[in-house]
């Protein structure tokens, strides 16, 4: 995977202070204009790390000296029960992740989404992040009204304002944003089960949703302190689903020459069935950490995200996403975010390509990678760029093949993973193949 050249905008380093989303008393309150951010504001203090997206990282947290009292208040609100890909954002949206958003999206933001890839209000958007509802529900809700947010258990999560009500055309977005209506596509099956109709306002998280990982969960003001507490002036974001391998390893190394510091940033919240589950997955993160990372030059932390699928468009919003935890560069690998043969190997480079830097557009930097892989005759990681051997000396497999292997109970080569990691993962293969099936891990390059 070779890295694109471009230097870092030394002026992304300084950045307008947070939006507090405050709480109000506990009777339904005029809520703030739209979900989107409007003007950034100059006032506030300083952040470390690149400006959130939209000048203000957004803060709808409600503070834990109000939480019982609004508790009690929203449980007499009538009741909106939300899948997991919207605990999920919900959540983000909350602690500012997913900055300027600062609720779910209405039908302007969403048309704008679609169409613009940029937000109503102008800023760069690319994935509608939506509250997606039955219609018969939909219906009985009143714009204006305030509502109490659920998990499927009854757990009280958040409050919404409701601004806006919509319906979804599911085709619609799956070709926008999917690129196909193909239900075989992950996210375009996951679309086509949620409702067909969305609640559109701003949100005010409550209690966070349940996770085994929550202490290794870091919000982007925590992240963003760290980073001031290490000194970095520049961090490079690493997205992935999947187990750590040499190539991520060599491309990250990569980035780390040039740049302070890494945020290894790997996504955990729901995913496909037949993805490495988050704490096999979290095992080899901390293994290959361990032995083969200077520490202080690290950070790792778990992202609490949904995963769409979605190619181009979904590669962008995770440079958004990092950029709003202060990384100013993001790697960007061959088919970022892809999934089967949805999406070409660079469609994800050419989009990033297109949109506008500075103003309303990106201030994180894209990092391009090509695929990377063990050269026999090298005796090194290398790329095509770089090694002028041909494919028979080149360690790299499939992810087909790294589940033939680990099925069959057979060692991944050190060329392709750390021994620590091929441990970790034929363990797991075992385990699961007891209870009756393994997925195996996806494609080991994404």
């Amino acid at each position: 995977m070779t890295l694109d050249p471009r230097t870092p905008d030394t002026a992304r380093n300084a950045s307008p202070g947070t939006d507090g989303g405050g709480s109000p008393a506990p009777a339904p309150a005029p809520a703030p204009a739209g979900t989107g951010s409007s003007e950034p504001s100059p006032a506030g203090s300083a952040l470390p790390g690149a400006p959130p997206h939209g000048g203000r990282l957004v803060d709808r947290l409600v503070p834990a000296d109000q939480r019982d009292e609004m508790l009690r208040w929203a449980a007499g609100l009538r009741r909106v029960v939300v899948d997991a890909q919207a605990a999920a954002d919900l959540e983000l949206i909350a602690v500012g992740a997913y900055s300027p958003l600062t609720g779910f999206m209405d039908r302007d933001d969403y048309e704008s989404v679609l169409e613009s890839l940029t937000l109503d209000s102008g800023w760069t958007w690319t994935l509608p992040v939506t509250l997606n509802v039955d219609p018969e529900e939909a219906r009985q809700v009143r714009e204006g009204e305030t509502v109490a947010l659920a998990a499927p258990d009854g757990t009280l999560l958040a409050l919404l304002d409701v601004e806006d009500r919509f319906r979804i055309n599911k085709g619609r977005e799956a070709a926008k944003v999917y690129g196909t209506q193909d239900p075989g596509h992950p996210g375009v099956h996951a679309l086509y089960r949620r409702g067909g109709a969305a609640l559109g306002g701003p949100v005010r998280l409550l209690q966070r949703p349940p996770s085994v990982h929550r202490s290794r969960i870091l919000d982007p003001a925590a992240v963003r302190a760290e980073i001031q507490r290490r000194g970095w002036r520049t961090v490079v974001g690493f997205q992935t689903r999947n187990p750590l391998h040499r190539a991520h390893e060599y491309l990250q190394k990569c980035a780390l020459e040039l740049y302070d510091g890494l945020l290894l940033h790997p996504l955990v919240g729901p995913t496909k069935d037949d993805d490495v589950p988050a704490g096999v997955r979290i095992d080899t993160y901390d293994a290959v950490l361990a032995g083969y990372y200077p520490g202080e030059r690290v950070l790792l932390s778990l992202f609490p995200a949904a995963m769409r699928y979605a190619g181009p468009r979904e590669a962008v919003f995770h440079a958004i996403c990092r950029q709003n935890y202060g990384c100013t560069h993001f790697i960007v690998g061959r088919s970022h975010a892809g999934v089967g043969d949805f999406y070409g190997p660079y469609d994800a480079w050419r989009l990033f390509e297109q949109l506008p830097r500075g103003g309303r557009g990106l201030a994180v930097e894209p990092l391009f990678f090509e695929d990377a892989f063990y050269c026999r005759a090298c005796g090194g990681m290398a790329t095509a760029r770089t090694c002028p051997h041909p494919e028979n000396l080149r360690v790299s497999l499939s992810g087909t093949e790294v589940r033939r292997m680990l099925a069959a109970g057979r060692p991944l080569p050190p060329e392709f993973t750390r021994p620590e990691v091929g441990t970790i993962l034929l363990e797991h293969a075992r385990a699961a193949a007891a209870r009756g099936g393994w997925g195996g891990p996806p494609a080991p390059a994404g």
